[in-house]
């Protein structure tokens, strides 16, 4: 059986953007850094890294969208942080921040992250952002080029 799988490395050419939801800044800052890292790790060329900000996680598909259909860029990693408050927002934000993330990364068939976390504390955030449970931005980053690796493996 032919097993094919895509592997952690960049040729150095790839152009990725991250798109980061701005709202949590204090968690969602060290998402980014956390991509930014994963990215240099694997070979990537910061030149070719781009960083769109957004006011928040529901705002992500629209710059996703657009990111996308200009046709930039080979991949992108969406963070962001939506933290659940005492009113049912959280639960609209977070769904459609990720039907919208899912949406869009099917319509161009390029490789799409969702690093946006969806935490019921901000305690947790701070957990998936650098601290107990390591950094979500950067595996999410790690996702992005393993499965545009795969992406090309499979020939576009």
């Amino acid at each position: 059986m032919k097993v094919i799988e895509g592997v952690l490395r960049l040729k150095g050419n790839e152009k990725i953007a991250v798109i980061n939801g701005r709202f949590n800044h204090i968690i969602t800052d060290r998402l980014v850094e956390g991509a930014r890292d994963a990215f240099k790790r694997h070979g990537g060329n910061e030149d070719n890294l781009d960083l769109i900000l957004v006011p928040g996680a529901f705002e992500i598909p629209f710059a996703l969208e657009k990111a996308l259909s200009s046709g930039k860029y080979d991949a992108v990693c969406c963070v962001g942080a939506v933290i659940r408050g005492a009113t049912p927002h959280f639960d609209y934000i977070s769904a459609e921040a990720t039907k919208g993330i899912a949406t869009v990364g099917l319509k161009y068939g390029k490789p799409v992250s969702n690093g946006v976390l969806t935490t019921d504390t901000i305690e947790q955030a701070i957990e998936r952002a650098g601290s107990k449970v390591g950094n979500k931005g950067a595996e999410a980053m790690v996702t992005i080029i393993e499965m545009l690796d795969l992406y090309n493996e499979m020939g576009k």
